[in-house]
């Protein structure tokens, strides 16, 4: 089968956003079909060098050849620059072939909607990582050209695990949202001892050394505005942060995150590390997706928060960042957004709802470390194996 997946890897060019997209790319490819990354978000280039938004695209080119060539994707890749409509990689002749002749999209998070094409593509797959934000958006404006497009496709798939249930507060758009999680590529997160088996081809910048003791996440306090749903509001992942900003001082533990700076650039710091958190710049410690696995890799587990509007939605989200820890086998605490109805919790993951839920968890597994980190890993194989996500996909979706 041949088979497109888009992202926006070149558009940020950043750590976790590579990982969210190449293991649906590597998933597929694993399992034997012919597959292909397509960037075209409509978007101009982001030049994280300069902070701003750019017409020049070599920035994100360069990095995206690069990284593409470290996956052995050299020759599958296409990158559309909005502001001048040139195409690199693979070129515009082969990017119209595959919309025009391809047999399945899988349009991850929005990430392109490919306004310019012929799309005579058999399938056409859309998989939502923002539950409740993405269906109350679509109610929202049931008739705008991002939710004409979105309905277009044939298949629509969720992380809300809970969405359609009756506690899930994300509204109904009609559409029957098949369930979904992240995929792991394994291969890339399998560790002997310290280190990781398929090392990375650059030389080590970060050991973070500092880290083995500590609890760490990677998050922005703020990726964008609140959204408003029948008069009420769902936020961001600042609303949650605040309700468990004591737990360093609570708690005889050390904490450690990459936290951006968010919209606005609202993050409080020096309130923050006053209550005992050690803040890192991302853009810093983390700036590529070798760096961001070396952090995960060096952390001694993570702890983490959810956006306060999949929290109150109860949508059932689960991380595509926690996924990564639990695949390089480090133990997971992460807020439960209705998750533990559809995944178990207690072995190497656990849910938390209270500071005291935190508190006596961190206290468990601490007590039992290494069977957590051995759980965490079962778990990954279990639930997150990219192989076995994208298969269910297909399955799903009836197109094997």
């Amino acid at each position: 089968m041949r088979i497109i997946v888009t992202g926006l890897i070149g558009q940020y060019p950043f750590g976790g956003v590579v990982w969210d997209y190449i293991q649906y790319v590597i998933g597929f490819r694993n399992l034997g079909h012919d597959v292909f990354y397509l960037e075209d978000s409509g978007a101009w280039p982001y030049d994280p060098i300069n902070k701003t938004i750019s017409k020049d695209c070599t920035y994100n080119v360069h990095f995206l050849s690069k990284m593409m060539s470290e996956f052995s994707l050299q020759d599958r890749w296409i990158y559309r620059n909005a502001a001048d409509g040139s195409f690199h990689g693979l070129g515009e002749t082969m990017a119209r072939e595959l919309m025009r002749e391809g047999d399945l999209l899988v349009n991850v998070s929005t990430a392109s909607w490919l306004k310019h094409y012929d799309l005579g593509i058999k399938h056409q797959m859309f998989i939502d990582g923002d539950p409740m934000f993405c269906q109350a958006g679509i109610c929202r404006d049931p008739k705008s050209d991002y939710t004409k497009r979105l309905l277009a496709h044939d298949s629509h798939f969720t992380f809300g695990l809970k969405v359609g249930e009756p506690d899930c507060l994300a509204p109904d758009t009609g559409i029957e949202w098949k369930k979904t999680v992240q995929p792991i590529a394994l291969e890339y997160w399998k560790r002997e001892g310290d280190h990781f088996v398929k090392a990375s081809p650059e030389p080590k910048q970060n050991s973070f050394p500092s880290l083995s003791e500590s609890w760490t996440t990677v998050m922005n306090w703020m990726s964008y505005k609140p959204m408003i749903w029948e008069g009420e509001a769902y936020l961001q992942k600042s609303e949650e942060f605040q309700k468990f900003e004591e737990l360093p001082a609570k708690s005889n533990h050390s904490f450690s995150v990459a936290m951006g700076q968010g919209v606005g650039a609202e993050r409080p710091t020096e309130h923050l590390k006053s209550k005992g958190w050690h803040i890192l710049e991302p853009d810093e410690s983390i700036p590529n997706h070798w760096s961001y696995r070396d952090f995960i890799g060096a952390s001694y587990g993570e702890w983490s928060i959810a956006k306060h509007g999949f929290v109150k939605g109860r949508t059932g989200w689960f991380s595509c960042r926690s996924a990564c820890y639990l695949a390089a086998g480090k133990p997971v605490l992460v807020q439960d957004t209705g998750w533990t109805d559809v995944l178990p919790s207690g072995e190497g993951v656990f849910a938390f709802v209270t500071m005291n839920d935190c508190l006596t968890c961190l206290d468990r597994m601490k007590e039992n470390y290494k069977h957590h980190c051995d759980s965490a890993l079962a778990f990954a194989k279990k639930h997150f194996d990219s192989t076995k996500v994208c298969h269910e996909l297909l399955e799903q979706a009836k197109l094997i």
